[in-house]
């Protein structure tokens, strides 16, 4: 394989690695849920009467 090409697989893998434990940490590091979670009884989309 030319140098070219390492250098684009080298960078290809490199950003895919970074991309992969970047999303890894926000999932396994980040903040916290907050307690604003609603069920879906409680949205009201005003298109039933409750007839």
């Amino acid at each position: 394989m030319s140098t070219g090409g390492w250098i684009t697989m080298i960078l290809s893998v490199g950003f895919v690695v970074t991309l992969f434990v970047w999303c890894l940490s926000k999932v396994l590091f980040g903040r916290e849920p907050t307690e604003k979670l609603h069920s879906l009884d409680s949205i009201d989309t005003r298109d039933t009467h409750g007839d």
